[in-house]
């Protein structure tokens, strides 16, 4: 049975679970998931992990993410992008200058406070906000912080502009691109989006579903591909036993560890994902793949 990730080139068009289903039946596996939805019209970037290596995704919930974005002057939508319900049009705006959109970018760098889009997957008591909207029930979205790492303009268009922007878990892309309108005066849409990158999986290594369907062992990554940023740790042969038994490990006198989760191998066998006890200087067994 196939255990890995799969770095996939999502077209527009379809859905983040789409190419969850079609992966399903490319490896003949039921045991398939992806991290970080991209909406329907979105392209780029989807890392999908099969078998075992679903019980990585939870470490891959803080990486940071980069897009390449297509913003639209002169109308609003209730969803932010171009496929939602006009709320909102200017016919008679003055084209901002490339040097006033660079300006609006840069207020936006660092840490900033940003308003989820009602047609989000946010759960509001315990509903999710699209449904929500979906019914006509309007509820206030809590801002949440959320962190613009890079932004940087791009180029202008016939009635927009291009940016390109890394960001913290959390950010909503069409949040920003609605909020860098408002510095401008001039409503706006986020008219077309590209993820370039997802942690470890970038754009230029992504696979398209075609060519995994063609050649679906050539596309597959090992199950520590995306978890890297973790510290290594090395174990033996009974200390592997140990750990599958749910036991916990002494660390070695010579080891210094500072981070809570490490990566634990078995010669250059992966053997799963330890959580570091400070108190007790021992490891203990949090996720194992052996």
């Amino acid at each position: 049975m196939p255990n890995g990730f799969v770095n996939v080139l999502k077209a527009p068009g379809i859905t983040s679970h789409d190419i969850v289903s079609h992966l399903r039946k490319v490896y003949g596996l039921k045991k398939v998931g992806h991290a970080g939805t991209l909406d329907p019209a979105a392209a780029g970037v989807l890392p999908v992990a099969l078998g075992k290596a679903t019980r990585m995704l939870e470490y891959m919930d803080d990486v940071d993410k980069s897009y390449k974005v297509e913003v639209t002057f002169g109308l609003s939508t209730d969803t932010g992008d171009d496929t939602g319900k006009i709320i909102e049009t200017m016919e008679n705006y003055t084209m901002p200058t490339a040097e006033k959109v660079k300006e609006a970018l840069e207020t936006f760098r660092g840490e900033i406070k940003q308003r989820p889009p009602m047609y989000s997957a946010i759960r509001i008591n315990g509903e999710k906000a699209y449904n929500l909207a979906r019914k006509n029930i309007e509820v206030e979205m809590p801002e949440r912080d959320v962190v613009i790492h890079d932004i940087k303009f791009q180029e202008m268009t016939q009635n927009g502009f291009i940016f390109e922007v890394v960001c913290s878990k959390g950010t909503y892309i069409r949040s920003l691109c609605m909020d860098i309108g408002k510095y401008l005066g001039i409503p706006t849409v986020m008219s077309f989006l590209i993820r370039t990158h997802v942690g470890a999986f970038k754009l230029e290594d992504a696979f398209t579903t075609e060519e995994i369907g063609l050649l679906p062992h050539m596309a597959l990554l090992s199950i520590d591909f995306p978890i890297k940023h973790l510290p290594k740790y090395v174990i033996s042969d009974e200390e592997a036993v140990m750990i599958k038994q749910g036991k916990q490990i002494a660390v070695k006198e010579d080891e210094e560890i500072t981070e809570k989760f490490i990566r634990l191998y078995k010669d250059k066998e992966f053997a799963g994902i330890g959580r570091y006890v400070f108190s007790e200087h021992k490891i203990a067994p949090h996720k194992v793949v052996l």
